[in-house]
């Protein structure tokens, strides 16, 4: 969907969101932008494809969107694994973006405890003796076999060496207390990223409805100069 005047920002939702996951932000920005939100695969009223799908994918089902609605250029507005989608079209098509907002975001390598290269370990022995292996959690086994096998590609599928390619403003927004994608990544970011601000909000993964009053006047201003229309 697409509302509002002015220039374009375009919302990226996180993995089991929709539409209305960044609606009542698109809501407060409406008055000065045309703002756009989309369901990736699978999720809202998008319904999910016959075989599994990347990351890579989505972001040419952004650019289709983008076509469609002959929008050329647009800030991107991410949360969790729409920051993912967010980081491709920056790192491969720099020319559709204005500026890059990543809160809370996927797509970095992270960093594992030896428990978890142990489980690995186990399951693989287990599939080896035709054993079942062990279980994901309640989430993942709830997932359609299509989503499951693209849920395993997209967290396999590391963006860290992509982050030096991208060449527009990006503001980070990270909750100090997420435990999905810990502040040590937020940090990462800052490092990594040629042009990045980053801003800790009071709350956890959802940082930005946790601490929603600092992160709108934080967007916001980072968003002032895309009025104008006008790249670096």
């Amino acid at each position: 969907m697409t509302f509002g005047r002015g220039a374009h920002v375009i919302f990226l939702h996180g993995w089991g969101g929709s539409t209305e996951s960044f609606r009542f932000v698109a809501d407060k920005l409406s008055e000065r932008f045309t703002v756009t939100l989309l369901d990736f695969y699978g999720f809202g009223d998008t319904p999910e494809p016959e075989t599994p799908f990347g990351v890579r994918d989505c972001a040419e089902g952004v650019v289709e969107v983008m076509n469609n609605h002959g929008i050329t250029s647009a800030t991107f507005v991410c949360h969790s694994f729409g920051g993912r989608v967010g980081l491709e079209l920056a790192a491969k098509k720099p020319h559709l973006i204005d500026k890059l907002v990543l809160i809370d975001a996927a797509g970095l390598k992270p960093r594992r405890k030896p428990t978890y290269y142990a489980k690995i370990w186990l399951h693989k022995l287990l599939k080896a003796f035709g054993r079942k292996g062990l279980k994901g959690s309640n989430d993942y086994r709830a997932l359609t076999p299509v989503m499951r096998a693209s849920f395993v590609k997209i967290v396999n599928y590391h963006q860290d060496a992509l982050l030096t390619s991208v060449r527009r403003p990006v503001a980070v927004f990270w909750g100090k207390q997420d435990r999905e994608t810990p502040p040590y990544m937020a940090r990462r970011f800052k490092r990594k990223l040629p042009d990045c601000a980053l801003f800790f909000l009071n709350g956890g993964h959802f940082a930005y409805v946790d601490d929603f009053g600092r992160f709108l006047a934080i967007l916001q201003a980072f968003l002032g100069e895309t009025e104008a229309g006008s790249k670096p």
